[in-house]
């Protein structure tokens, strides 16, 4: 009996690890609540399944960038069969196919595809790595879990000029002063193809102090539900060589690209409620290579200057089957394009509706956006307002 007690606390220790170490949207210790069927092998061995649904469904004063009729639009937003398990104490695993954004503006069947796929190593709590796809290191809101955000969805500055939210490539990271402090280092490959200059790795790094309860995950998450008291510093700084070319015809004037961000995340549990504050600050620069003769591929994101500030209230009590969170934020994109189109404003409010935690969740979000300078033909690029109601189940 003694032996099978010990292999059971082996493996609910090693699923932990697995789970803080994961960078999908599954992440830290309520994933293991959410935590699907397990089949073991080997002394040690075990894989973990589950699936997640976000639908969303979306009524927009702009239907799309040729008509400025209102629209509604039902999609799957996010549609993913997850993989998670351990070898060992100290090789884990995890791989999720992804299925989202089907059925968005009339485009079905959309293809399955790898949105992650990548092993762990844990040599300690200080030295761990990750080896494959991943989520890439640098800023904070692309590593909240996506199944665990505040808002409804995460900021557009939050996803980097090259590669987006996922990369390919190696980190190395850990957690210093009892998890305090956490450090990451990641080496991947950013941005690839016939346009760069040369193709030369991305190299990004990140830290953060975390002044009350630790965040030792490498994935964050939007709010804690009360279950955590945090404050969180945290930096990034993302750097690619030769990344483009501002003269492309010519194939001159190799320009480097940068990124820059500072982030602050803040949930006070009280008996009053939940307070949750979080703000951060981008800067991505690629030597203004987009106001001058880049190539056509070039993301106009590359000289973006953006911030946002969001805030939340969960209230102490259920209300009827479930909690309550009122949510707010607002966001502000400055792209520095010579045009002047796409500067803009968003401010959304919005409820969360926890009916099983974040197994079972309900959201209603609106949102407006304003440009500084609308645009005279693309109506997504003038001001309009969208509404839409999130469901969320997580077997």
């Amino acid at each position: 009996m003694k032996k099978l007690n010990k292999k059971a606390c082996l493996r609910a220790s090693v699923s932990k690890l697995l789970l803080a170490g994961s960078v999908a949207c599954a992440t830290a210790l309520p994933g293991l609540a959410q935590a699907g069927p397990t089949i073991e092998f080997g002394e040690e061995g075990y894989l973990t399944f589950s699936y997640a649904l976000q639908m969303w469904m979306e009524n927009s004063s702009h239907r799309s960038s040729n008509n400025s009729g209102s629209g509604f639009d039902a999609s799957l937003r996010r549609n993913r069969l997850t993989f998670m398990g351990q070898y060992n104490d100290q090789l884990g695993f995890y791989a999720q196919l992804e299925g989202g954004v089907d059925s968005k503006y009339g485009n079905d069947d959309k293809s399955v595809f790898f949105r992650d796929a990548y092993l762990t190593y844990d040599h300690s709590d200080a030295v761990r790595v990750i080896l494959g796809r991943f989520k890439n290191t640098f800023s904070r809101e692309n590593l909240e879990a996506c199944l665990e955000p505040l808002t409804l969805d995460r900021s557009a500055a939050s996803y980097s000029p090259f590669a987006g939210t996922r990369d390919t490539g190696a980190v190395l990271w850990g957690n210093l002063l009892d998890a305090k402090m956490q450090y990451r280092l990641m080496i991947s490959d950013g941005r690839e193809g016939d346009h760069n200059p040369k193709d030369n790795p991305r190299m990004t790094v990140r830290a953060h102090y975390s002044f009350l309860d630790p965040e030792a995950d490498y994935g964050y998450r939007g709010t804690y539900l009360g279950t955590s008291t945090v404050l969180t510093v945290g930096a990034g700084y993302d750097y690619q060589p030769d990344a483009a070319y501002a003269d492309w015809v010519n194939k001159q004037d190799k320009k480097d690209y940068k990124g820059k961000t500072v982030d602050v995340f803040y949930e006070q549990p009280t008996s009053s409620g939940t307070y949750t504050v979080s703000a951060a600050y981008f800067k991505y620069d690629t030597g203004d290579a987009i106001n001058s003769s880049p190539d056509p591929m070039l993301p106009t994101n590359t000289e973006l200057k953006a911030h946002y500030i969001k805030a939340g209230y969960l209230f102490p009590d259920k209300i009827g089957y479930g909690r309550l969170q009122v949510f707010g934020r607002y966001d502000r994109a400055k792209y520095n394009l010579l045009s002047g189109y796409q500067d803009q404003k968003i401010a959304a409010g919005g409820l969360n509706y926890y009916i099983d935690g974040q197994r079972i969740k309900l959201t209603l979000e609106h949102a407006r956006k304003k440009f500084d300078k609308q645009h005279p033909t693309d109506h997504l690029q003038q001001d309009h307002n969208v509404t839409t109601l999130g469901v969320q189940v997580i077997f």
